[in-house]
């Protein structure tokens, strides 16, 4: 996993007191980084660059690729106005860099407007701005962040859409909102100067990667079913929900999986079905398709009277037992999405809190949840899932819009489940079956409309 922060200006003044590096050297190596995303076979670059330092960067580009391809344009629609902006365009300039007074279409549009710089709403020039280049159809990289998105990932009346978004020194919140995921592309994080490992400092957010991935792979041997751990899936008013749970978690490694059901629905063959919690059961799953008809007793069984690890999903997070059970339980991992989420921060005491206020501070949000609670594991659902545990948040970003299908979340549920059936770590087991969940979703090979929560399934099964 990769460490993300939210500002970096302290990590850019580390480089400057502790390393003894310059500004100009910063600005050189970001240029640089900027360079190696230029596609190879362009013949023309508009560069648009802001007053400021993060302009500077895009003027310290044009400089370095000026008589590399046919056409170098630079485009500055606010001046220069930073002591490094001036010094940039002077030396862009005497190697014959062209300064445009309005910005022309190329097969390459750079955004070095404003970056992580941005501190106030975008006036006029810029929103037409960002409409014309946005409207190009060359292949757009932003320098740093995105125009238009502020540190807290937020999108003004407009953004700049990128296809690859070269960010400076460190990964950084903004990137990673759902509002940016249609903004800032491929992400890119290049060097300063020093390693990253220099640059950076103790952090409370981090990046998921694929190699945090924990398959569920069997090295024992000698082994039998209940060597696997035994779930139990408590089925509701839709026991479909609970069926997929149940079927996911069956094909991600957990030996037995029980339906706990009221009524004698028809399920699959190979899984068991039950009244009560089995005597072995290892992990429960409940709340997908639990409907609003059982009572604090019938529910308590589940979910208070006993030591098990519990997942906590859908419906489940509408129901007054749940501040109940959030204070006398620890070993619990629930996964809400928005708006189940706004459900359980009013029941758990943080006041209605809407789903817009939630996505505009999904990170917020999250981690004030954690430091409530900070034994138990929030998966909070969306086009960045956001994982939560004793203050910390580890950012999934492998989702796709192919998961935006009714039965996704239970299938993210029985995965997160099966491996807290077979003794994962709540985090782990948050961390592993919301990675398999996504990439299964990526690996996912027809029209991106088409998804079933059983292709989801056989998705996991070759990961």
């Amino acid at each position: 996993m990769k460490s993300v922060f939210q500002d970096v200006s302290l990590l850019d003044r580390k480089c400057y007191e502790q390393y003894l590096l310059s500004e100009d050297l910063l600005m050189e190596h970001a240029a640089t980084g900027l360079k190696n995303a230029l596609p190879q076979n362009a013949q023309s670059v508009l560069i648009v660059s802001g007053p400021g330092n993060n302009g500077a960067d895009g003027i310290a580009l044009a400089r370095m690729i000026q008589g590399d391809y046919d056409q170098v344009l630079l485009h500055l629609p606010y001046g220069a106005k930073s002591k490094m902006a001036k010094l940039q365009l002077e030396r862009a300039q005497s190697v014959g860099v062209v300064v445009t007074e309005e910005p022309v279409e190329s097969d390459v549009v750079v955004d070095a407007l404003f970056g992580s710089g941005l501190s106030k709403p975008l006036d006029e020039t810029a929103e037409k701005l960002i409409d014309t280049l946005n409207s190009y159809e060359g292949y757009k990289i932003a320098c740093d962040i995105p125009t238009g998105i502020d540190l807290f990932g937020n999108i003004q009346k407009n953004a700049f859409i990128a296809d690859i978004t070269v960010t400076m020194g460190a990964l950084k919140y903004a990137l990673y909102s759902d509002l940016a995921k249609d903004y800032v592309g491929e992400i890119v994080c290049v060097d300063l100067g020093v390693s990253h490992l220099l640059y950076e400092d103790k952090t409370d957010t981090y990046l998921l990667e694929i190699e945090d991935l924990k398959l569920p792979l069997r090295d024992t041997k000698n082994c039998h079913k209940g060597s696997f751990g035994h779930l139990n899936v408590i089925a509701g008013k839709k026991v479909g929900a609970g069926v997929i749970a149940a079927e996911a978690a069956y094909a991600f490694g957990v030996g037995l999986v029980t339906l706990i059901e009221n009524e004698p629905y028809p399920i699959p063959f190979e899984l068991m079905r039950s009244t009560t919690l089995t005597s072995n059961a290892t992990a429960i799953c409940i709340g997908m398709g639990l409907g609003n008809q059982f009572d604090n007793t019938y529910l308590a069984k589940f979910l208070l009277d006993h030591e098990l690890p519990v997942l906590i999903d859908a419906d489940l997070f509408y129901h007054e037992i749940l501040h109940e059970v959030l204070q006398k339980k620890k070993n619990l991992v629930l996964t809400p999405h928005p708006k189940e989420f706004a459900s359980l921060l009013k029941i758990t005491g943080f006041g209605d809190v809407t789903v817009t206020q939630i996505q505009q501070d999904r990170f917020g949000w999250a981690r004030k949840f954690s430091q409530k609670y900070p034994d138990l594991v929030l998966v909070l659902k969306g086009a960045n899932t956001l994982i939560a545990h004793q203050s910390n948040i580890y950012i999934q970003p492998f989702g796709t819009n192919v998961l935006s299908k009714g039965g996704s979340g239970d299938v993210l549920g029985g995965l997160i489940a099966a491996l807290l059936a077979q003794g994962y770590t709540l985090l782990d087991a948050a961390i592993s079956g919301s990675i398999a969940h996504a990439l299964s979703a990526k690996n996912f090979d027809k029209n991106n409309y088409a998804l079933r929560p059983t292709d989801l399934i056989e998705g996991v099964k070759s990961l």
